[in-house]
This record gives structure tokens, sequence and C-alpha cells, in this order.
């Protein structure tokens, strides 16, 4: 895979090209926000690694302008920062996975090839899904219900193409997790919970019927009756 590492601490940075050179990708280096912005935008990357605090921009920021061009390699995000709400601004910015500083070059390692999976999955995937009234775009990134168009962050959209690719099917929490949130990126499920809340409340609250049903103790689903 072509990999980009943006990552302004030249012996991690350094650390972490060798580990994925040596696991046979090539790999890109960026030690700047404004820089990686840009390389982001101009070539063609099967996944980012990405730092959030660096010079000029943070990583933040360049995720969610990558999101906003309509960019979607895949992001896995690098901070020692660990609180919930830093955790949330990752992910809804763009970011596909969150790894916590320090961490085991291997287990980054590991986290790439997962993401480069995922890739090779959805290749054949369809562009588009449909429960009932409800449209989800995948290559727009757009939902439309009802002939009115939604407006879904990053981690909402996911979910509810987690929801739709199942349609009539109950998904657990920790299914929901390491499909939306990727795996270990989350241990607090009440996450869930919380998203659920988010989406039912733009996609179902002024349409009817409610397309979004809790299957008490085991998870959720989606169906159209």
């Amino acid at each position: 895979m072509h990999l980009l590492v943006v990552e302004d601490e030249v012996s991690l940075a350094s650390a972490i090209k060798r580990v994925l050179q040596d696991d046979g990708h090539a790999v890109d280096v960026s030690r700047d926000g404004a820089d990686a912005l840009e390389k982001g935008m101009t070539q063609a990357y099967d996944v980012v690694i990405l730092d959030v605090m660096l010079p000029s921009m943070n990583g933040y920021d360049v995720a969610r302008l990558w999101r906003r061009a309509g960019k979607t390699m895949p992001i896995i995000m690098l901070t020692a920062r660990d609180s919930v709400t830093d955790k949330v601004t990752g992910l809804d910015a763009g970011a596909d996975d969150y790894v916590l500083k320090p961490f085991s070059t291997q287990e980054l390692l590991a986290r790439v090839r997962a993401q480069g999976r995922r890739i090779r999955l959805s290749a054949s995937d369809p562009t588009s899904l449909v429960v009932g009234d409800l449209k989800l775009d995948l290559l727009a990134h757009e939902a439309v219900r009802g002939g009115l168009r939604i407006e879904l962050t990053a981690k909402e959209f996911a979910l509810l193409e987690a929801l739709m690719r199942h349609p009539g099917q109950v998904l657990t929490k920790a299914q929901l997790l390491e499909r939306v949130w990727g795996f270990d990126a989350y241990t607090e499920t009440n996450i869930v919970e919380t998203y659920i809340h988010y989406v039912r409340n733009k996609v179902d609250s002024d349409f009817e019927p409610k397309l979004i049903r809790t299957v008490r103790g085991v998870g959720y689903a989606i169906r159209a009756s």
C-alpha cells in the first residue's frame, strides 16, 4: 500500500516509516499540518497515519478538510490525549481509528493492515444503500429521506451505513464499535448509545415509520416495517 505518515517528532516518524517499509509498503512522511493537507489533497494514499499535534495546522483540522473535499482514505489518528472528548473530536473529524501514545509499532502495523483489508473488501461494495424511503449514497457521502437531504457527521454516516448494510439484522454494541470505530478504538460502549440517539434525531424524528429499532439487551437494527 501507499501510506502517508504525518508526525513531527523525527525519531518517531522514522521508526514508523521503517516498520511500514519492512512490511512492504511505500511510505511518504510529512512533519507539518499544511504540508500533509496538500499531500492528501494531491496524492492517492491507501492509509494515512496522522498525529494530532502538528506545526501550522492540527490533525483534527487536516482530517476535517480532507473529508470535506471528499477524500475517503482511512485515517489512523495518533495522540497522547486520552479523554472521551478528544476521542470523539478525532472520530468526528473523520478518523477511522485512534491510537494512543506511547504505542507498539507492531500494534500500529496491525491496525494499518486492518484498514487495508477494509479497502479490499469495499472494492466490490454497492454505491448506495436503501431501507424504506431512506437512501445512503456511499460515493457522495449523502443521506436522503423523503426527498430531504440529511446532514450527518462522519461517524453518524458510518454508523448508519453499518446498520443499513444489514437491514433487519440486530447488531450488538460490540459489533458496531468494531465496524464504526475500529477494533479496540473504544471500550466505552455508551458511545454507541450516544450516536444512535444522534442518528435517530436526524433520520427518524421527523419521519414515519421509524426505522431504527432498539432490541433491549441485544443491540440495534434498521428495518422499514
